[in-house]
């Protein structure tokens, strides 16, 4: 399989390699303009999340989507004991002979995690949820799994198991739950651009916490810079910058969630078939793509996937670039990624 392989530098070998990502913009707009963008930020979805605005003085607008945010936890959040899928998980649901009646926007990302469990062949499972849940990557507390906790919980992993047919789901055994991490923060980035756009922003940027959204390009006619920082550093480290219009960037790794313990390191990555952290010689994965929800399903596909399997993946769809970052500090690019992105 031919690879565009190319080594990182010294300045990557000391940084350890990849991948926060974070956005840079300039802050003057195109000459004539001189406003400033208008931008709202909170801390939503466990992460930072800002909204910036560069053809609008409308703050309201900006807040208003951020708000967006809070409505999708309301139904995708595994933890919060009020969200939809925490009480589909409960089984705690509107039901009719086992099947449970689901929020459009909760069956459409329950589909789309369903697609990409598909395309992966199982590496990544959005049933991960019996094996996730026994893990804590957000609290200072650093404790792993009881072994058989683990072993207990890994028959309940299996996609195929899952039945939807539009808005009710079934499961096939009890027990079984459902986990929408991989890909809600994709699909709530792409609700809140429609939003703006039906409000007529034509210019701006979604970052929730790394996964970054253009809207058009900057005011000035020119493409945003978006950021690949340098992992476990201040979101200002930035190793290099790609020139995005209208796009998505989104990247998936080791550095995102996860602790150190009796020297061993864990991630929140986790193999269905073993419970445990992937293990695969990966760093992260960066998904360049028009939806943020392909970005955020592809960017776990492709890491579970691995280094050979992820990259054959990648350069068998359209209209997606990928960078890979191994542990060994070597950057891997999909086949047509230098034609189709401007790298500095």
């Amino acid at each position: 399989m031919n690879h565009d392989k190319r080594t990182v530098g010294i300045l990557c070998a000391l940084a350890a390699v990849l991948l926060l990502l974070g956005f840079l913009y300039q802050k003057k707009t195109a000459a004539g303009q001189g406003t400033e963008p208008v931008t709202a930020q909170g801390f939503k979805l466990n992460t930072i999340v800002t909204v910036t605005l560069y053809d609008s003085d409308d703050k309201a607008l900006a807040e208003e989507a951020l708000a967006l945010c809070d409505q999708y936890e309301k139904l995708f959040s595994r933890t919060l004991s009020s969200s939809e899928l925490y009480r589909l998980n409960q089984r705690n649901l509107p039901s009719s002979d086992g099947w449970y009646t689901l929020s459009d926007e909760t069956a459409d990302l329950i589909a789309a995690g369903l697609h990409y469990s598909a395309l992966s062949q199982g590496a990544f499972d959005l049933t991960i949820e019996p094996v996730s849940s026994l893990w804590d990557f957000t609290s200072e507390e650093k404790t792993v799994p009881e072994a058989s906790a683990i072993e207990a919980a890994l028959p309940l992993v299996d996609y195929t198991q899952v039945s939807l047919s539009g808005n009710q789901i079934r499961f096939g055994s009890p027990g079984m739950g459902i986990d929408l991490g991989a890909v809600a923060k994709g699909y709530i980035a792409d609700r809140i651009k429609d939003f703006l756009l039906e409000n007529g922003v034509r210019s701006g940027i979604i970052n929730l916490g790394g996964n970054v959204l253009c809207i058009g390009e900057r005011p000035d006619g020119k493409p945003f810079k978006i950021g690949i920082q340098k992992p476990f550093a201040d979101r200002s480290e930035t190793l290099c910058t790609v020139d995005i219009t209208d796009r998505s960037v989104v990247s998936s790794g080791i550095y995102e969630r996860c602790f150190e313990l009796d020297g061993q390191f864990y991630h929140h990555l986790l193999n269905p078939s073993t419970g445990y952290p992937y293990d695969n010689g990966l760093v992260s994965v960066t998904i360049l793509s028009d939806s943020s929800a392909d970005g955020d399903g592809l960017s776990t596909s492709c890491f579970a996937l691995g280094l050979e399997k992820g990259l054959e993946l990648i350069n068998s769809l359209e209209d997606v670039e990928a960078i890979f970052v191994t542990e060994d500090y070597e950057i891997y690019y999909s086949d047509d990624f230098e034609d189709a992105v401007t790298l500095s």
